[in-house]
C-alpha cells in the first residue's frame, strides 16, 4: 500500500479490493417463493425442471439486487435446496450407501438425505451454532472418498459453485463464491455407524484439501478473482490438534498457485486461538465478527501477521434487526486502518438470519419499524459506511445524522419501560424459582395421574390443515368474526382429543389449532412484543418462521392459553396438557433488544409465563408443558462465557414453572441439539418430565443422561417427525428397548421427537399408532 493509499481502497496486488459487502443473503425468496416450489416438488404437483427454474430466478434476483444496491463484493454460491453443509457433503460425493442404494434421481438423492425416504433414515439435524438455522450432519468413515462432482446444468449439486459463477457472469456480474470451509465441514460431521473405533471426520483433511483445491482451480479458470471459505466453527474453543487442521489446511490451500485470492470468514464469535494460525499463512483477507466477537478487536490490533492481508470488519449485526450504529462502527473500522493492509466493511455473519425488507411491513407502527434494519436495509448500512470509509464521513453527514436521530429517538419512545414490571423483578425472592423435592413430587404426581408405565404422548402440534389455515386467514381478513373462529377450533380440538382417545394415548393435548407459531401466537398476546407480515427467515429446508420483535418491557395482559385446554380437557377424563413455550426460547426465536441485559428480559418473559402456568393449573390442568428446545442453542460458542448464560437461562425456566402445586407435573421438551454441553442445565431446570430429540441420534443422549446421574423422568423421541416416511412398530420398539437400555422403565415416555405440525395425517395417524403398539410390547417386556 502507497503512502497516500486509503486501507479501504487496498487490496493484495493483482486482486480488485473487496470493499463493502455482505457474508451471505437470504435465499428463500421475499415471498417464500423456495418453500412454494420445493412442497410442490415433493408433493408431485411440479419437474425438476420447474424447480430449478425457481433456483435460477431467486439466485439472479439476489446478485442483480446486490450489485444495484452498491456492493463492492457480490457474494455469490449462497443460494441451497436446502442447507449448505447437506451441499457441500453432495459437491464432494460424501453420500453415504443407503441412500446410493435407493435407486433415486441425483436430486432426489439430495432430498433423501435430507428428509428419508421408506425405509432410509435421513441423516442427523442439528442446530447451526448457536442459532435457529439448523443443518444436516455428514457420515464420514475412513472409507469415505471425497470427488468434485463434475461440470453439469445447474442442479442440486454438480460443479455448482463453478456453474453459478458463470451464471451471475453472464448477468454482468462478478460475484465472490462462498463455500463452507474444509476445517469446519469436517468439524460438524460425525462418524459413520460403520466407521472403524477412534475415527475422526478431521482424519479426512488431506483428501478433502485436494477436492477444495481442485474447485479452486476450476473458479480461478472461470473467473473468479476472490472465494469466501466460511470457518465459523473455529469462534469456539477448539484443541490443539483442531488449530493444527487449521494451520494445515489453510497453509495448503494458500500455498496452490492456481487460485483465487482467499477470504476465510469466522463468525458468530470471536476467531481466538485460531486468529494467529490463519494470519500466519497466505491467505489474502480474514472476515471477523466484530459483533458478536466484538471481544477479539485488541486481539486483533496486536495481530502484527494481519498487516499484509485484508481486513473485512463485520461490523453490521447479520443476527438482529436493530438499525446499526454507524458512528460506533466507523470507529471501530479506524481503529483497524493501522492493523492490517487494507479493511472491507460487512455485516458480521451472512444474513440468513434475518427477514428480506422492511419496508414492505405496512401494518407495522411506522416509529418501530424506522428503528428497523432488516437484509436489504442492512446492505444499505454497509454502503454507506464504504462510502463513508472511502471518502471521510463528511461527504455523508446527512445520512449519518439521520441514523444518529432514529436511535435517539428508540431510545427515548414512550412504551418500552413499565415500571410496574419493574417493580416485580425488584421484588423477587430466590424461592420464587424452586420447588419442593422432586421425590415428594412424583409420588403426588403418581397419586393424581395413575398413568401406566411408559406413558405415551405427543410434544403438543397436530397438523395444520387447510380448513384450520382458512379458519385463520378469514379472521385476519375480517371474513370470520372471532365467536366463529372460536367454534371452528373447538370442533378441532374435539377432532383431535377424539383421535388420540381412538389411538390409545395416555397423556394428550389440544393440538394447539389456534397456533401459527410456538413463538408468534404468545408475542401477539404479550405485552413489549410486535409481529411481522412478511419477516419470513429459514429454518431449515422449507421450513420457515417469523421470528417477532421484541422491542420494550414484557407482561402479560391476559390468559393465552387457558380456554383452549380448559376445553380440551373438559372432552375427556384423561389428562391434558398445557402448552407453553418457555422463556429462553422465546427470546431465541425473537429478535430482542439490544439495550439491556438478556438475563433481564428473560426474567421478565418469565413472570408472564409464570402468570399463565398458575392459571392453567387453577383451571383444572394437571401436567404443563413449558418448551425449551433453544436452551443449547443459545450456549456461548467460548465456555467461558456459559455459566454465566446457563444460570440465567435455567433461573427463568424454574421462575417460569415454581409457582404451582407438587402434584402439577411440569414437562419440558428439547429438540434438535447437541445436549452434552447442558447436561447439568437441563438436571437444573428441575422439571419433572424432560422429553428429547433422540430418534435420529438412536438414543445416543440417553447415556450421556444416565453418566451425568439424571434421576427424573424422560421421553426420548422415539419418531423423527422431521421426516414424512412413517416408522413401523419395530423400529420404534427396537428404540424404545435401547432407551430401556440406558434409564429404567419407571422412568421413560414414549412421544415423538417434535411437534406433528409440519406433518400431515396420514403420515401421522399410522406412525401414532405404531408408537403407541410398540410402547404396548415394550411395556409388556417389562412386565414379564
Amino acid at each position: 500500500m502507497s503512502h497516500n493509499e486509503n486501507p479501504f481502497d487496498a487490496s493484495p496486488a493483482g486482486h480488485p479490493p473487496i470493499g463493502a459487502t455482505v457474508l451471505g443473503y437470504p435465499r428463500i425468496g421475499p415471498r417464500r417463493e423456495l418453500k412454494r416450489a420445493l412442497e410442490r416438488y415433493w408433493a408431485g404437483r411440479s419437474t425438476e425442471d420447474e424447480l430449478h427454474a425457481t433456483g435460477r430466478r431467486l439466485r439472479e434476483r439476489t446478485w442483480l439486487e446486490l450489485r444495484d444496491a452498491g456492493l463492492d463484493s457480490v457474494p455469490g454460491n449462497t443460494f441451497s435446496y436446502y442447507d449448505q453443509v447437506l451441499d457441500t457433503a453432495v459437491l464432494f460425493d460424501a453420500v453415504p450407501e443407503r441412500f446410493r442404494a435407493a435407486g433415486l434421481s441425483e436430486l432426489d438423492t439430495y432430498f433423501a438425505m435430507a428428509r428419508g425416504v421408506a425405509g432410509v433414515p435421513p441423516l442427523e439435524l442439528t442446530k447451526w451454532f448457536d442459532t435457529n438455522y439448523h443443518h444436516l450432519v455428514p457420515e464420514l468413515a475412513e472409507h469415505t472418498r471425497f470427488a468434485l462432482v463434475g461440470d453439469k446444468p445447474v442442479s442440486y449439486t454438480q460443479d455448482r459453485p463453478v456453474a453459478e459463477y458463470r451464471q451471475a457472469a453472464a448477468l454482468g456480474v462478478r460475484t465472490r463464491p462462498v463455500l463452507l470451509g474444509p476445517v469446519s465441514f469436517l468439524l460438524l460431521a460425525k462418524p459413520s455407524p460403520a466407521a472403524r473405533p477412534g475415527f475422526t471426520p478431521l482424519d479426512l483433511l488431506e483428501p478433502l484439501l485436494a477436492c477444495y483445491g481442485e474447485l479452486l482451480a476450476r473458479l480461478r479458470a472461470a473467473g473468479a478473482s476472490w472465494v469466501q471459505l466460511d470457518e465459523p466453527a473455529l469462534v469456539a474453543d477448539r484443541s490443539p490438534a483442531e488449530i493444527a487442521a487449521v494451520r494445515t489446511a489453510y497453509a495448503w490451500l494458500s500455498g496452490r498457485t492456481e487460485r483465487p485470492a482467499l477470504l476465510v470468514a469466522g463468525y458468530y464469535g470471536e476467531l481466538g486461538e485460531a486468529l494467529d494460525p490463519l494470519a500466519r499463512t497466505g491467505i489474502e483477507a480474514l472476515g471477523v465478527d466484530l459483533v458478536a466477537g466484538r471481544a477479539g478487536l485488541n486481539r486483533l490490533v496486536a495481530t502484527p501477521a494481519l498487516r499484509d492481508k485484508t481486513l473485512v470488519a463485520g461490523v453490521v449485526d447479520g443476527r438482529n434487526v436493530w438499525r446499526t450504529d454507524l458512528d460506533a462502527a466507523l470507529a471501530t473500522c479506524a481503529t483497524l486502518f493501522g492493523t492490517a493492509g487494507a479493511v472491507a466493511v460487512s455485516t458480521s455473519c451472512p444474513l440468513l438470519h434475518v427477514p428480506y425488507d422492511v419496508t414492505v411491513e405496512s401494518t407495522m407502527d411506522a416509529r418501530l419499524r424506522s428503528w428497523l434494519a432488516f437484509a436489504r436495509q442492512k446492505v444499505d448500512e454497509v454502503v454507506l459506511l464504504g462510502r463513508a470509509l472511502r471518502h471521510g464521513p463528511d461527504r455523508v453527514a446527512g445520512e449519518l445524522a439521520e441514523v444518529r436521530a432514529t436511535r435517539q429517538d428508540r431510545a427515548g419512545a414512550p412504551g418500552l419501560r413499565d415500571d410496574r414490571v419493574r417493580a416485580r423483578l425488584a421484588a423477587l425472592r430466590p424461592e420464587d424459582a424452586r420447588r419442593g423435592p422432586y421425590p415428594r413430587r412424583a409420588a403426588a404426581q403418581r397419586a393424581a395421574l395413575r398413568l401406566p408405565a411408559l406413558p405415551t404422548t405427543t410434544i403438543g402440534s397436530f397438523p395444520q390443515t387447510d380448513a384450520v389455515r382458512r379458519a385463520r386467514a378469514a379472521l385476519r381478513a375480517g371474513q370470520l368474526d372471532p365467536a366463529g373462529y372460536r367454534e371452528r377450533m373447538r370442533a378441532e380440538i374435539t377432532r383431535v382429543v377424539r383421535l388420540q382417545e381412538e389411538i390409545g394415548l395416555d397423556v394428550l393435548v389440544h393440538g394447539e389449532p389456534e397456533r401459527n407459531d410456538m413463538v408468534q401466537y404468545f408475542a401477539e398476546r404479550l405485552a413489549g412484543f410486535a409481529t411481522t407480515e412478511l419477516g419470513w427467515v429459514q429454518s431449515y429446508g422449507s421450513r420457515c418462521v417469523r421470528p417477532p420483535i421484541l422491542f420494550g418491557d414484557v407482561s402479560r395482559p391476559a390468559p393465552m392459553t387457558v380456554s383452549w385446554a380448559g376445553f380440551a380437557q373438559s372432552l375427556t377424563p384423561r389428562p391434558v396438557k398445557g402448552m407453553l413455550t418457555g422463556p429462553v426460547t422465546i427470546l431465541a426465536w425473537s429478535f430482542v433488544r439490544d439495550d439491556q441485559p438478556l438475563a433481564t428480559t428473560a426474567r421478565q418473559v418469565a413472570l408472564a409465563i409464570r402468570d399463565e402456568v398458575r392459571d392453567l393449573e387453577a383451571a383444572g390442568i394437571r401436567v404443563v408443558q413449558v418448551d425449551e428446545p433453544a436452551l443449547r442453542e443459545l450456549l456461548p460458542p467460548r465456555k467461558r462465557h456459559r455459566r454465566d448464560y446457563l444460570d440465567w437461562a435455567v433461573t427463568a425456566f424454574r421462575l417460569a414453572t415454581s409457582g404451582v402445586a407438587d402434584s402439577t407435573q411440569i414437562h419440558t421438551h428439547m429438540c434438535y441439539s447437541e445436549f452434552g454441553d447442558v447436561l447439568d442445565a437441563i438436571d437444573g431446570i428441575d422439571a419433572d418430565v424432560t422429553s428429547v430429540e433422540a430418534a435420529r441420534s438412536g438414543m445416543a443422549v440417553l447415556a450421556d443422561l444416565a453418566s451425568a446421574g439424571f434421576a427424573r423422568q424422560v421421553g426420548p423421541g422415539v419418531y423423527d417427525i422431521h421426516s414424512p416416511r412413517v416408522p413401523d412398530v419395530a423400529e420404534i420398539a427396537e428404540l424404545l428397548r435401547a432407551a430401556v437400555r440406558a434409564v429404567p422403565g419407571e422412568r421413560l415416555w414414549v412421544n415423538p421427537d417434535c411437534g406433528l405440525k409440519t406433518r400431515s395425517y396420514d403420515q401421522v395417524e399410522p406412525a401414532l399408532r405404531n408408537l403407541v403398539a410398540a410402547a404396548g410390547q415394550v411395556r409388556a417386556d417389562l412386565a414379564r
